[in-house]
């Protein structure tokens, strides 16, 4: 493990009591939490993002503030749905915060996960898909998407144009040069991640697998990370993709630690979502000791270069902070971090 972050959901709403976390408290203590977790020495902070629900679904005005407060730490999402984007809008602006956090960007997208409301990006305006679950579509505007921040001419230029004119294709603007290897496909089964091998995209291994034939779920994410590395030197990509999975990891040292987690820890679980026999992967709560022995014990967290704690974003900058810094000091180096990248 060279890298650790964490993964917010950002979830907002009543939290029992009488007490409301707002919209606005959600995304101003996720940028408290960035600049904390920044000082702290935490490689990177990443964010869900869902539409039509009571989470985080405009990631980039949030990232940008971001960037702007923080000196080092890489930020990211996990996963944009590219269903719901307008691939040359989202390039630009993918390109703009790149560019003001002097390359920190670490762009996660795929097709998105099981959605509230039944085909939402088609009231974004995206229809016509052959897929029942949209993924054509995610395909197309991906694919769009990277040519547009690989630099590629996508419009003709005017030459009786007042704004400078000329003749052939125009690209994008702005353009960030780096982007392109800053990009990361959030993949739920060895297909995927096969694929976006090939194409020479990072990979964000999701935390289900669309898998479900009783292999434990840390040796199936292992097997989808080989295929994906295989892929990659197969296709003549130059240099080495990275690979990050994400897990709730808990090191309990304090009774309130105990109070909320003492007792979560459990095994897989097998499930339907989407339609597809799935497994999801337990969480992790214990004495930092017995998480070092469990966390190496971990076929895919061994093989992985990033590591991403999902967080109970609801509790707060003040406790959120304390569980990163209990695993940077208890936990992470015994799994191979040596401090944060600068």
């Amino acid at each position: 493990m060279e890298r650790f972050g964490t993964l917010s959901f950002g979830h907002y709403g009543p939290l029992g009591g009488g007490r409301i976390l707002t919209a606005g408290d959600s995304m101003l203590q996720a940028i408290d939490l960035a600049q904390g977790m920044d000082d702290l020495g935490a490689d990177g902070i990443y964010f869900r993002v869902h539409h039509f629900a009571r989470q985080q679904s405009s990631p980039m005005p949030l990232l940008a503030a971001i960037a702007a407060r923080t000196r080092r730490i890489e930020m990211g999402t996990g996963v944009i749905d590219m269903r719901y984007e307008n691939p040359l809008y989202l390039a630009e602006e993918a390109a703009a915060v790149d560019l003001i956090s002097g390359g920190r960007l670490a762009l996660g997208v795929s097709r998105g996960s099981p959605e509230s409301v039944v085909r939402g990006y088609e009231a974004f305006g995206y229809t016509g898909g052959q897929d029942p679950r949209g993924a054509d579509i995610a395909r197309a505007h991906f694919d769009l998407f990277l040519r547009a921040i690989e630099g590629e001419g996508l419009a003709e230029r005017d030459p009786h144009s007042p704004f400078g004119g000329g003749t052939g294709q125009q690209m994008i603007e702005p353009h960030s040069p780096g982007l392109r290897s800053r990009v990361w496909w959030g993949a739920g089964n060895r297909d995927t991640a096969e694929w976006a091998g090939r194409i020479g995209v990072n990979l964000m291994s999701s935390t289900l697998l669309t898998e479900a034939d009783g292999t434990p779920f840390d040796e199936l994410q292992a097997q989808q990370i080989d295929a994906f590395r295989a892929a990659w030197r197969e296709a003549g990509h130059p240099g080495t993709p990275r690979v990050s999975v994400s897990r709730s990891i808990f090191p309990i040292t304090t009774a309130e630690d105990a109070m909320y987690f003492g007792g979560t820890q459990g095994g897989d679980q097998i499930g339907v979502i989407d339609g597809m026999r799935s497994t999801f992967g337990k969480t992790y709560a214990a004495e930092p000791d017995v998480l070092v022995e469990q966390l190496l014990d971990d076929a895919a967290v061994r093989s992985a270069d990033t590591l991403m704690l999902t967080i109970p974003s609801q509790l707060g900058v003040e406790f959120n902070l304390r569980i990163v810094e209990s695993f940077a000091t208890h936990v992470a180096p015994a799994l191979g971090w040596r401090g944060a990248r600068v």
